[in-house]
């Protein structure tokens, strides 16, 4: 059975009522940093694809400068600081822990969350409805409830299940779980009413998923969840190859997942979100705005 539900996406735009892309400054070549996890091609070519299609061209009008923390969260304050001073038109991050070091790094460059968990509850926007200052962008869930349904959609086609193991992504901020690694009290609810005890299993690197595995077994569990997080995304193949191999019953965050062969996933195309991401990216109308970003409706 494959069950593909699809997450709201709520847009935070940078919309405003200048010229589009066809009015960008003639010659002008736009500088723009990214910061990531690891690299994705098919998403960083849905990125690109998403680009294009503003009338942003590689080694014609743009330049990316690709920064990747290869899982190590603590590199992107580095990497946003580099930023400042190569002086980028604007910044892109994938990640909260990416968007929290390039607001720390300023005030003044426009950022873009290509992809973001709640950011609104851990400061990096005032709001989904006015984010204010220079962040904006795109969050893939609007709290913690999502999981809430995940966990519903499980026990609905595993009726027995008790005792499901969460892969989690260390550091991962998807309001799911506090730092100690106890369930929200959203989740800890849903979990509670639908009879499911939470055994939560976290990825420790990008090059340890062995380990995850191995203490998936030693919890007992009887079905898999997977977190929202980019670890999660790359290590998708392993982790829907363990899961069918010890016949575990599995929730998966992304369509991707499903699209792989996973049993369900109830959550957003990535590939699209990127490619769509760059709608929000559209340089000329930012460059020189601190706030620069209002809702898009619809």
């Amino acid at each position: 059975m494959r069950l593909i539900g699809l997450a709201v996406v709520l847009i935070v735009s940078l919309i405003l009522a200048v010229p589009g892309p066809e009015a960008q400054q003639v010659g002008r070549v736009w500088r723009m940093g990214v910061l990531s996890t690891v690299h994705a091609p098919a998403l960083e070519d849905a990125f690109r694809q998403g680009l294009q299609e503003r009338g942003y061209v590689e080694g014609r009008n743009l330049v990316l400068e690709w920064r990747f923390s290869e899982g190590r969260d603590e590199r992107f304050a580095a990497f946003a600081a580099e930023f400042v001073r190569l002086k980028v038109d604007l910044i892109t991050t994938v990640t909260n822990a990416g968007a929290q070091a390039a607001k720390s790094a300023t005030n003044t460059i426009p950022i873009v969350m290509g992809s973001s968990v709640s950011p609104e509850r851990i400061g990096l926007i005032a709001s989904l409805a006015r984010p204010a200052d220079n962040v904006t962008g795109l969050t893939l869930n609007t709290g913690p409830e999502i999981a809430g349904k995940l966990l519903q959609l499980l026990k609905e086609v595993v009726p027995r299940v008790s005792r499901v193991a969460v892969i989690r992504a260390a550091g991962a901020t998807s309001g799911w779980f506090t730092e100690s690694g106890t369930p929200v009290r959203e989740i800890d609810a849903a979990a509670q009413g639908l009879g499911l005890t939470l055994e939560p299993v976290v990825v420790l690197r990008p090059d340890d998923v062995v380990s995850v595995f191995a203490a998936v077994t030693a919890a007992r569990a009887e079905a898999l969840l997977v977190e929202l997080s980019g670890l999660a995304y790359v290590h998708r193949r392993l982790i829907l190859e363990y899961a069918a191999k010890q016949r575990l019953p599995a929730m998966y965050p992304y369509k991707e997942f499903a699209d792989d062969g996973g049993l369900m996933a109830y959550g957003v195309d990535l590939k699209d979100l990127y490619r769509r991401a760059a709608r929000y990216v559209d340089i000329s109308k930012c460059v020189g705005r601190v706030n620069c970003s209002r809702v898009l409706a619809g």
